[in-house]
Parts: C-alpha cells; structure tokens; sequence
C-alpha cells in the first residue's frame, strides 16, 4: 500500500513538473516583447522653467532635433515658447536651448519632421487658456482662491498686454516655421491648417502628410492635411470619419506613419465616453484620401507618437497617466492591424503631469524616448529621455 501511494505520488508530481514546464513554455510563447531600459536621465538645461510636450526626430545625417515647449512657470501660463535642442552623439549630449518661436501668447506642444529635401518644419500651437486664471488672480483677493502674489499678478498681467485683446484672439491658431539652411535661421510662422503635438509625416512619395485638428474652433475639423512642395504651403485632404456615437469635438491629438505595405495609420486621442482616454485608430490605403472608421485598439493611454523601425514593425510610444505613472510602448509586426503587450519605459512617475514621449531609432537599434514630466524635487517639469531597446 505504501509502495503503491508513493509510485501515485511520483507520477502526481512528474504530472505537475511536466504542465509546469508547458506553461512556462506557453507562457514564453505568448509574453511578447520586452523594453529593456539601459538608462533615464534628465536633458533640460533651464531648471527655473517649466518644459512641457516634447517631439524627437531624427535627421538623414543622424542628428537629433528636439523641440518643446520652454520658457513656462506652469502647465498653463502666457510665457510658452518653442525651443529647440540639437544632439550630434544619439542624445549623450544636448545643444543649449534655441528659442525659435515666442509669439505674444502661449506657445504650446511642439513638432518637427525633416522633408525629403532636408528642409526642417517646426509646428506648434497658440493658446489663451492662461486667460482664465489671470482673471480669477485679479478678482481674487490675497489669500483667496486663485489669488497671485502681486508680484506674479504683475508679471503676467505685463505678458498679457503685450498686445491688444483683439490682437491676441487674432494670435490663437496652428503654426509652423521652415529651415532651409538645417536650422540656422527659421522663416516666419506661417498657418498649417491643423494642429497635433508631434507635428506633420513625411511619406515615402515625399508628401507631408498632416492629421490633426483645427484650434479653437466651435466646429473645428478633425482633418488631415497636405503638403506637397516641401512644406511651403497646406491644403486640407481629407476629414478623419467619426465613429458613429462620438463627437468629433472629443478627438484629439492625432500622429500618423506609413506603414511598409504603404497603409497609412493615424492614431486618435479619445475623449469620447466610449472608449474614454483610449487611443483610436484610422487607416488609410490610398494615400490619405479616405480613411476607415476610428477603433479602438485596447490601449488605455495618450497621446501616442508613432515610429517605423527599420526592421519594418510599427513602434508606438504614449504617456500613462494612471498609477503606475509613466511611459509605454507596443510593438505590431502586421502594418498596424494588431499591437503587442504594452512594453514599460518609466514607471516611477509622482501623477499624471507627465508624457507626450517621442522616439527615435539610432543607427544600432537603440531607442530613444523623450518625454516630460513633473518630478520629485522641483516645481517645474523637466525632459527626461530614456535610452532602450527591445528584447523579443
């Protein structure tokens, strides 16, 4: 009898050993991709301001281009203006700061794309969403709700009036500046219809390909522009269809790449009930001409920057605003049609003041994030980038 339980126990036990090791197998087969992060640190140069809504591209020649949003006391404030920062070493080292746009108003989230005639395009967007704040300082009384120190009321009051109310009405809209000269010098800002954070795509015809969004607009277009001359002028292209139950009016933030069977891929920033704080995404297989229903893809998180590797998966980077706070990162290997696992880039964030990662691929397959974000220790939100690569 004693024999006999023992013989059922060993086989128990060989069973459990053996469902073991097809789990672990199955559970290899299906974990999916991995970021492994070799190191994060922090690039911005001015700790005294706040930095916010960062794009990285990267050039033919292999610089890095940066740009931002600099120059701020808060999130939202009137001093916003667009820097830039250049790296000639994959992001080891960074330029000091460029001013390349500081309108009268706020200037916002920050892009930049290289044509294929090597020209650099800077977008960004104006905004008077400080105003309200301004308003409740100079109704409040000192230790009320809203109030300033006479101090900052004065300062901001000073940078309000730079310019009368009509003026500044007249200032909201979505810009854009061109290099011909690899950003020696930068035109004047000229209208690009839309607005998005990371700015326009370059195809692989040699069109820019613009899906963004009219500024405050009550019936602002959801839309995406066209460029064909090197970014010298826009034309509208094509409206991004909306999901039957969503407003339009709650889409935001759209990115765009070109997939390498030519699919074009737009990801939306949704604000909709169904769906809410997810990414959407359309697609286009003539050019941009007409686009499929936005859907959802089961990724909570915004906004996303899309990238084309050069082994041809499509990489796309968002910020993560919900405990843990911080980066993600998915990987598809079907032109878009479905997405990996999310792959963690930073997790250690303090709240939800944080993201807009963009990346790039450097010549041996290391990643670059940058991304911003409040941290620890300081009032001001800094550029932190991350250093990666993946482990499939």
């Amino acid at each position: 009898m004693t024999g006999e339980f023992t013989r059922r126990r060993m086989l128990q036990t060989a069973g459990i050993l053996a469902l073991a090791m097809v789990w672990g197998l199955s559970n290899s087969a299906f974990a999916g991709p991995k970021a492994v992060v070799e190191s994060t640190e922090v690039i911005s140069k001015t700790p005294e301001y706040y930095h916010g809504w960062p794009t990285l591209a990267r050039r033919a020649d292999g610089e890095l281009l940066l740009v931002y949003s600099g120059g701020r006391e808060h999130h939202v404030c009137p001093f916003g203006r667009v820097e830039l920062m250049r790296s000639h070493d994959g992001g080891k080292t960074w330029s000091w700061p460029r001013v390349v746009l500081d309108g009268p108003i706020d200037d916002r989230d920050a892009g930049v794309v290289e044509t294929a005639d090597g020209s650099i395009l800077i977008t960004t967007f104006t905004s008077l969403a400080y105003e309200p704040i301004l308003n409740r300082a100079l109704a409040a009384k000192p230790g009320e709700a809203g109030a300033m120190s006479a101090e900052k009321l004065a300062r901001w009051q000073a940078a309000h009036e730079r310019i009368s109310d009509a003026q500044r009405k007249n200032d909201i809209g979505r810009w854009m500046v061109r290099s011909d000269d690899g950003g020696v010098t930068f035109s004047a800002r000229t209208n690009c219809l839309v607005d998005s954070p990371h700015g326009p795509t370059l195809l692989s015809d040699g069109r820019l390909l613009y899906p963004g969004k009219e500024v405050l607009k009550p019936d602002a277009r959801v839309a995406v522009a066209e460029s064909t001359d090197d970014g010298k002028s826009w034309k509208f292209l094509s409206d991004i269809p909306t999901r039957p139950g969503d407003d339009p009016q709650n889409y935001h933030e759209l990115h765009g790449v070109e997939a390498v069977d030519g699919t074009i891929i737009v990801q939306i920033r949704n604000h909709n009930k169904t769906n809410h704080r997810e990414t959407l995404q359309c697609e286009s297989r003539d050019g941009g001409k007409t686009w499929t229903i936005p859907h959802t893809i089961g990724v909570w998180g915004l906004p996303s920057h899309l990238l084309r590797l050069k082994d041809g998966r499509l990489l796309m980077t968002y910020g993560y605003r919900r405990k843990p706070y911080g980066n993600q990162a998915r990987i598809s290997s079907d032109n878009g049609q479905t997405w990996s696992e999310p792959m963690t880039i930073s997790a250690d964030g303090l709240g939800g003041d944080l993201g807009y990662p963009s990346t790039v691929e450097l010549d041996d397959g290391t990643l670059l994030t940058v991304w911003y974000e409040l941290m620890k220790g300081s009032p001001n939100a800094v550029l932190r980038q991350a250093r990666w690569s993946i482990s499939d």
